[in-house]
């Protein structure tokens, strides 16, 4: 199995009172289908489906923790605490915070504690290139691990979607990092680079053309 991420969420926690019982909070945790921030060379998706097998299974032993943080426990979905459910937008959770943790919500309550955040095991994933030709990854399945209201964004550690894409591609990962710290995942996905050749000729004031403008060149010169 890969190694569990992280991902931050554009969408906000938010205290969600329910008669007498204010102590609740919750929010999106993950969204599908919105493209992702740069994430080091490519940006990132969400499939519907991602959460299918967590779901199916009852999301067995998820947690809510605060900042992702062991030591501060929200809820869990085994004791009924942490509630998650996924539609159309993505996946929400709701948790009931304990007086342990009152700090948590107060937190939320004065909009200190703005973000959500969730942890999770890739199992299938898929690359492309978006519509303005950026590499894609989009996560098909996977397992969630925890949901966490944070303050500060998640270190967004990108090894194991490298990793990924040099096992798809047949590629050496420290290859495939270096094309990212560079800009230069494109190569890795198909999409072919400008083939440029020397036009061979003394008095051309550009020295490389490509191959698309050799062409419409020599047929510019047989047209005279």
């Amino acid at each position: 199995m890969s190694d569990a991420e992280r991902r931050f969420t554009p969408g906000l926690v938010e205290v969600r009172a329910d008669g007498d019982q204010t102590n609740r909070i919750g929010g999106y945790a993950a969204k599908f289908n919105k493209l992702s921030r740069n994430l080091g060379g490519f940006v990132e998706r969400i499939d519907p489906s991602f959460f299918a097998k967590s779901e199916g299974d009852s999301w067995p032993e998820v947690m809510a923790r605060y900042n992702h943080d062991d030591n501060r426990l929200l809820g869990t979905t085994e004791a009924g605490t942490l509630r998650l459910a996924v539609d159309g937008t993505g996946l929400d959770y709701q948790v009931d915070v304990p007086n342990s943790r009152a700090d948590v919500l107060e937190l939320v309550q004065r909009g200190d504690v703005r973000r959500s955040s969730f942890a999770f095991y890739t199992f299938e994933d898929d690359w492309a290139m978006t519509d303005d030709g950026f590499p894609m990854r989009t996560l098909l399945s996977g397992r969630l691990v925890d949901v966490a209201p944070v303050n500060t964004p998640a270190y967004l550690d990108t090894s194991t979607g490298l990793r990924s894409l040099a096992e798809k591609a047949g590629a050496d990962l420290a290859e495939v990092r270096a094309a990212a710290e560079g800009g230069d995942l494109k190569r890795f996905l198909g999409a072919p680079a400008p083939t440029i050749i020397p036009t061979g000729g003394q008095g051309d004031t550009h020295p490389l053309l490509s191959v698309r403008q050799r062409r419409a060149e020599l047929m510019r010169r047989r047209t005279f």
